[in-house]
């Protein structure tokens, strides 16, 4: 009998949940240095240390890519880094809830792409009902700023990118292109991050918190999930990934003392049962899950 037949039913579900647990409060972490470093600074210290980790586990210069790879492997590698900058660049301004909401529809937008059925239209809706009350168009909701809210969306959509040249990309070695593909990112986006960073970020005594938010980011989650994605089923694993938008929420109200209205909790609940109900109701042929389009922010 292997391990995972052994380990109890509930055991890769508790896994999951303590992985966006590690996302949303090294999220939170990394805002509180905002006023330090600066989101630019931000994202300069999360790619550049969370691929020192990922190099170090996955060892990607012993990689082989052909030429039909190399450019959705660059695709992958910049799309991971702009999810990156313009995800950090609207917490700025934007509820951590609200940004993981937001963010949450460029995949759901891919996964619902060339919808037929009268359900995934239900999805559909609902979708563009939670972007309505989320963003601030025709209404006045003071605590979310357009600008970032429009950045949210933006790293949406390039994390619909990092998916789509994850999957050919990696196709050949799985997991390990998360390390080659957060190289490229950081060959790009580190130096970008500190020529626009705050003067903080040369402060020594950052180095330990910085190494924190790295590994509860990417180290500490990224193989959490690893762990939950051969322990659970497609259906059940995308489920419970559909209530991050709720975990950030969380996080923010413990951590940054972010607290949303009744409006923007209705417009998260919505991107939720449209991620969650897309999920459930899909076809069996798009219920494969890739293990490189699970690592995000």
């Amino acid at each position: 009998m292997s391990s995972s037949q052994k380990s109890p039913a509930w055991l890769p579900v508790l896994v999951l949940l303590i992985a966006m647990t590690s996302i949303q409060g090294g999220a939170a972490l990394a805002k509180t240095l905002f006023p330090v470093v600066g989101a630019p600074g931000i994202t300069a210290l999360r790619l550049g240390l969370g691929t020192l980790i990922l190099c170090a586990i996955f060892k990607p210069w012993r990689l082989r890519f052909n030429r039909q790879q190399f450019l959705p492997l660059c695709l992958y590698g910049l799309a991971l880094g702009s999810m990156n900058y313009s995800f950090y660049l609207a917490l700025r301004t934007v509820p951590l809830g609200i940004a993981v909401a937001l963010e949450f529809t460029g995949p759901l937008a891919l996964a619902l792409a060339g919808s037929r059925r009268p359900l995934d239209f239900v999805w559909v809706l609902l979708a563009l009902l939670g972007l309505w009350l989320l963003l601030p168009i025709g209404k006045d909701i003071t605590s979310v700023d357009p600008k970032g809210a429009l950045l949210a969306v933006l790293a949406g959509a390039f994390w619909a990118v990092y998916i789509l040249a994850g999957q050919r990309a990696g196709a050949e070695h799985g997991p390990a292109t998360v390390a080659m593909g957060s190289l490229i990112a950081a060959v790009v986006f580190v130096p970008l991050g500190l020529v626009y960073a705050n003067t903080g970020i040369w402060a020594l005594s950052l180095i330990p918190v910085a190494i924190l938010i790295a590994i509860l980011s990417s180290a500490l989650p990224y193989s959490l999930e690893m762990v939950a994605l051969t322990r659970l089923p497609a259906k059940t694993f995308g489920t419970l990934m559909s209530l991050e938008p709720a975990m950030a929420a969380l996080s923010g109200m413990l951590f940054l003392g972010e607290i949303l209205n009744v409006v923007q909790w209705a417009g998260l609940v919505a991107i939720i049962l449209a991620s969650a109900g897309s999920t459930l109701t899909m076809r069996p042929s798009k219920q494969k899950i890739d293990p490189v389009s699970e690592l995000r922010e």
